[in-house]
């Protein structure tokens, strides 16, 4: 009797033994499991983080070598017409606003997209027309569109009379949250948020990508504003041409498509695409002249194609300066959008940009 009684607890500890030994393999086998899960993660993130960093820099140096390619440009005079009418041979410049195809670099490819200040409307040289011809592309009742005019012609001068449908300080000091008025140039395209009758629906619909406050240096020396009130047929945007009075999006177009291939060497050449009408109602606001500040778009993306970065700079060429140029403004983490996202190219073959 009394064996019997050992073999039972003997039996028992045995099974409790195995109840320990099966638990002890469980939570061995929870935490290998979680631990890795995290070693998965932490991978992961370490690779994305990787993957990441390297397209921003491939980015990085897309927009260098543009800001390289702009300054050999600036220095080179462009092509020159024979009395032939045949283009003499030269070296090929860096198109602005247009389609430059991707380049290889370091394991992946950059994709670039060159515009100029001189392609959109100066808020601090526009006159009153040319402030209107702005707003027309816009969605505006002829009373909200003379409110912003007279607006922004009221911020920008020096005086205190507010014109009939304008603003001074004694309106912007009314407001729930105060300020005064600039009474000088604006410094900045946001600043136009601040002026009566701009809404940020309007300013961040397309009016934000037309204005700039950028002038040449020559010019603001001069006070000459003949350039600086004009818009650059080079560099314009098809929402900028389709903005000037008589202009079409379809003629737009046809102008933009024509500069893919070559630039305009003098305004009269797109009386050939829009006919002598639009031509004579658009010339007046258009000028082949550039100015030396170009916002440069880049686009980098990893060996395969996955990870995207993007960076954007506005840039003065200045030769005043040490290296020849300077950085007035630098974005990290711009948005692709439009060509920029278009990879299309070799992987073998290397396009666009030289080095």
């Amino acid at each position: 009797m009394m064996a019997g009684k050992m073999r039972r607890v003997i039996d028992n500890e045995s099974g409790i033994a195995l109840f320990l030994v099966l638990w002890v393999l469980a939570l061995l086998t929870v935490i290998v499991g979680e631990f890795c899960y995290t070693m998965r993660t932490e991978v992961n993130i370490t690779r994305n983080f990787k993957e990441e960093t390297q397209a921003y820099y491939i980015a990085v140096a897309g927009l260098n070598r543009a800001i390289v390619e702009i300054m050999r440009n600036e220095r080179i005079p462009q092509k020159a017409s024979t009395p032939e009418g045949e283009e003499e041979q030269g070296e090929e410049r860096l198109r602005i606003n247009t389609d430059i195809p991707p380049v290889l670099f370091g394991g992946g490819q950059f994709k670039v997209l060159v515009a100029n200040e001189s392609g959109k409307i100066n808020l601090n040289a526009a006159n009153t027309q040319l402030l209107r011809t702005m707003l027309s592309g816009f969605d505006l009742e002829d009373d909200e569109r003379d409110v912003i005019v007279d607006s922004i012609l009221d911020w920008r001068d020096r005086d205190h009379l507010h014109r009939v449908n304008g603003a001074e300080d004694n309106y912007y000091r009314s407001l729930p949250e105060p300020y005064e008025c600039r009474d000088g140039d604006f410094k900045s395209v946001e600043e136009l948020l601040l002026v009566k009758g701009m809404k940020p629906e309007l300013f961040y619909g397309g009016l934000e990508n037309i204005v700039t406050v950028y002038e040449d240096d020559k010019v603001l020396k001069s006070k000459k504003k003949t350039l600086a009130d004009k818009v650059d047929i080079n560099a314009a945007t098809d929402t900028m041409l389709s903005s000037l009075p008589g202009m079409t999006k379809d003629l737009a177009r046809e102008i933009v498509d024509y500069r893919k291939t070559r630039d305009f060497k003098s305004v009269s050449e797109i009386l050939e695409i829009v006919g002598a009408e639009v031509y004579n109602s658009v010339k007046s606001y258009l000028t082949i002249q550039t100015l030396p500040y170009y916002t440069i778009t880049s686009v980098g993306v990893t060996g395969d194609e996955k990870t995207r970065r993007g960076v954007e700079a506005l840039v003065k060429i200045d030769a005043k300066v040490k290296k020849g140029y300077r950085i007035v403004r630098w974005l990290d983490d711009a948005p692709i959008t439009g060509t920029l996202g278009r990879f299309e190219m070799p992987k073998q073959e290397s396009q666009g940009l030289e080095g």
